[in-house]
């Protein structure tokens, strides 16, 4: 049985993803989908997308603002730009999106079912429901505004929507994995994420069904951790752990306490010493430099790393930096170098040559061995470095180009 798994605060943030960057992210959203399935398959890749964590850290690394609600409409649009191509190759579909565009989910479901075989019948109805329960059937105070349904070509999918509070200026995002679901009115998500608020009233939970006297009765008189002793107590297995949450702040900007520092060392370390030996050897692709490998670290991370490693979301914004300078401006020159060695990889791939692809694994494995003992720069000084060294990078945000200290310095002369 799918269920809920975890929650996160996302504070609404408004603007516009420009074009720039609009077009890499979904370059960048395909080769990594790519690299996923061909590692892991598409399962896979589907219950990835159900993990409110991974899909925070996805939407990072392609140079969103890592902590805003807008990283659910960026992804889901990238996705569907970058993956539309692939569609027939990978056997994934991504419909909805927001506005006047998640109404339109049903006819697209219908369109593709016709197309590949799946009854997109009934996955147009599922998608009505999915979005009726959590419009309607969850009353918590967000109105749903975005609406994404990825479906694969054998009927398996995966919706990512979210709603928005206007009051709080908060956004919940909810997330669906139609693997193990049994029901759309009891206990159907994989994760909703949004700033646990207290109670609400959610005709999904359990309880609301024919026991809803009974459980509430033993929530008034043993509490929650009554009831979990209760239920060990009963059948003899231990009490499930504790339900995930990620609170993300209301500030913009990328702190120190917002990375795991001795992950990011470790990431350093294995870029600078497994990274020349892989890509220059395997990799072969002109003007890789050790800035590159830094970011290709981290884009293996989200292609390899486990589901623990994406707690803290906002270390994967250290790859290609935000559209609006937090934690720096995008460096435009490494992103696209970036794409060039993940492009070649998965070409290479799919003519049954996977040692580039398996360069990018043992990179991240790397970093996996080497964060225990690596040591390196504190996080300010690292993001000051690369302020500095923004306008060799091709540094770029919404405010424009950066310029070198030395051009203002001309300029003001």
């Amino acid at each position: 049985m799918a269920q809920r798994a975890g929650t996160a605060s996302l504070p609404l943030h408004y603007g516009r993803v420009p074009a720039w960057l609009a077009t890499r992210m979904a370059r960048l959203s395909a080769v990594v989908t790519e690299s996923v399935i061909h590692h892991y398959g598409r399962d896979e890749f589907l219950r990835r997308l159900s993990n409110p964590f991974w899909f925070q850290s996805f939407g990072a690394v392609m140079g969103m603002d890592w902590h805003s609600s807008g990283i659910t409409t960026s992804v889901l649009g990238a996705m569907k730009k970058g993956l539309g191509p692939l569609s027939a190759e990978l056997g994934l579909h991504v419909c909805g999106g927001r506005g006047r565009h998640s109404r339109a989910t049903p006819a697209e479901l219908v369109s593709i079912g016709g197309r590949v075989g799946f009854d997109g019948g009934d996955l147009a109805q599922a998608s009505r429901l999915v979005a009726k329960v959590d419009s309607a059937a969850i009353q918590d105070g967000y109105d749903l505004y975005l609406h994404g349904f990825i479906v694969a070509d054998d009927g398996k999918w995966v919706v990512v929507q979210q709603g928005m509070n206007g009051e709080t200026r908060l956004a919940r995002r909810y997330h669906w994995l139609s693997e193990g679901l049994e029901s759309f009115v009891d206990a159907p998500h994989a994760a909703i994420d949004g700033e646990n608020q207290g109670n609400i009233i959610n005709l999904t939970d359990r309880r609301a069904g024919a026991s809803r006297k009974a459980q509430t009765d033993l929530l008034r008189d043993l509490g929650p951790d009554g009831i979990t002793d209760e239920v060990a107590r009963l059948t003899g297995k231990p009490s499930q752990p504790a339900q995930l949450h990620l609170d993300l702040p209301d500030h913009h900007d990328v702190r120190a306490g917002d990375v795991m520092l001795r992950r990011l060392h470790g990431t350093l370390a294995a870029a600078a010493e497994q990274g020349p030996k892989d890509f220059a050897d395997l990799l072969l692709v002109p003007g890789v430099g050790a800035r590159t490998v830094q970011s290709l670290a981290m884009v293996a991370e989200v292609i390899h790393g486990a589901p623990c490693r994406f707690a803290d979301p906002a270390r994967f914004s250290l790859a290609h930096g935000g559209k609006d300078r937090h934690p720096y401006p995008v460096p435009i020159r490494v992103y696209d170098e970036t794409l060039r060695v993940m492009k070649a990889a998965v070409e290479a791939a799919k003519l049954g040559q996977d040692d580039k692809l398996f360069a990018l694994k043992r990179l991240d494995d790397q970093s996996r061995r080497l964060e225990a003992t690596a040591t390196g720069p504190s996080f300010d000084a690292f993001v000051a470095e690369e302020r500095r060294r923004s306008p060799d990078y091709g540094g770029r945000s919404v405010f424009g180009w950066e310029k070198s200290q030395y051009s203002e310095s001309m300029s003001e002369s």
